[in-house]
């Protein structure tokens, strides 16, 4: 009974208060006899427990008022209730997740939580319905986390759509040495090398399936660090400064992107500003230059510039009669 007796106190501490919430001897004494039929506790027994409690390890505070009266509360160990509420923010909003896979880790961290931070947290949130994905991405980097710490290749079939709209999966069983997760543009991708060729390869990881390992590999696997801004997922073919006119309006937007690889000169176009910065080259980088239209122009190096023209051609040609 004694041990019922300290758990009952301990999950009562727990959902019923918080830093901002306190309970009196009295208050527990109540839950205990209505609750749990625990009748005629002793205040002296409470206390006893629960300077046990303390001693186990368990951070319970107590505040001392007039008349004597103490107020006890719970300061739970890890994670703070803002930093609670922002990881079951990000995972509502998740469009990888399943609405029930969203429920279930969001209950498992409302478990951390006093009743009223869990009902703080209800008020905060509005699950996203829409559909996710077939293939279980949780699953899914767990596996490949599993496969990069026991430093084997990895073998999966890999989809992609066909113009059915339905997607069609084959086979990757080459020499793949997986290297990293890497989370960009609200996906997750595996950055894998050819064990042979030592080629990068990028892979999405919801559209994985049949994940497993494969042959124990000695060969250390090195993606090459990035050297300037990196505006794709895939590989660029090289990281050169690139000299951009913008028109002011995208300014904010350029600095958010490119951070302190940037730097920003005055232009003799008042409408306009020149931002200079160390920017991986590649299919990426032209297809983004694109989308800003007439709004940005490639100042420098000439070869850039001159490999966009070529590529703008192209795009012309689809349009001429």
């Amino acid at each position: 009974m004694e041990h019922e007796r300290i758990i009952y106190i301990m999950e009562y501490l727990t959902n019923q208060t918080d830093e901002k919430k306190h309970v009196t001897i009295k208050n527990i004494q109540e839950y205990l006899s209505c609750q749990t039929n625990m009748n005629d506790v002793s205040p002296l027994t409470i206390r006893r427990d629960i300077s046990r409690l303390q001693s186990a390890g368990y951070n319970i505070q107590v505040i001392h008022g007039a008349h004597n009266r103490a107020e006890y509360y719970l300061i739970r160990n890890g994670f703070t209730f803002n930093e609670i509420r922002f990881i079951v923010d990000s995972v509502s909003i998740n469009k990888f997740l399943s609405d029930w896979q969203k429920q279930r880790l969001i209950k498992k961290f409302e478990g951390l939580c006093s009743a009223e931070e869990v009902h703080q947290l209800i008020s905060r949130i509005a699950l996203n319905s829409q559909a996710a994905p077939d293939a279980n991405l949780l699953d899914n980097l767990e596996k490949v986390h599993k496969i990069i710490s026991q430093k084997r290749k990895i073998n999966f079939e890999y989809g992609k759509y066909d113009i059915h709209k339905q997607i069609r999966y084959y086979s990757k069983r080459r020499n793949l040495i997986p290297c990293t997760v890497i989370y960009f543009n609200e996906r997750f991708y595996l950055k894998c090398m050819d064990e042979e060729t030592e080629a990068v390869r990028t892979y999405r990881i919801d559209r994985m399936k049949y994940i497993k390992s494969g042959q124990q590999t000695d060969k250390k696997a090195v993606l090459p660090r990035p050297d300037g801004v990196v505006l794709d997922i895939f590989e660029p073919d090289d990281f050169v400064f690139v000299t951009l006119r913008i028109k002011k309006f995208l300014l904010d937007d350029m600095l958010e992107q490119f951070g302190t690889y940037a730097s920003v000169l005055e232009d003799d176009r008042p409408e306009s500003v020149l931002v200079r910065a160390k920017i991986g080259v590649g299919v990426g980088f032209y297809r983004w230059v694109m989308k800003y239209g007439a709004d940005m122009e490639i100042i420098a190096p000439e070869t850039v510039r001159t490999e966009f023209y070529k590529k703008l051609s192209e795009v012309l040609n689809l349009y001429q009669e």
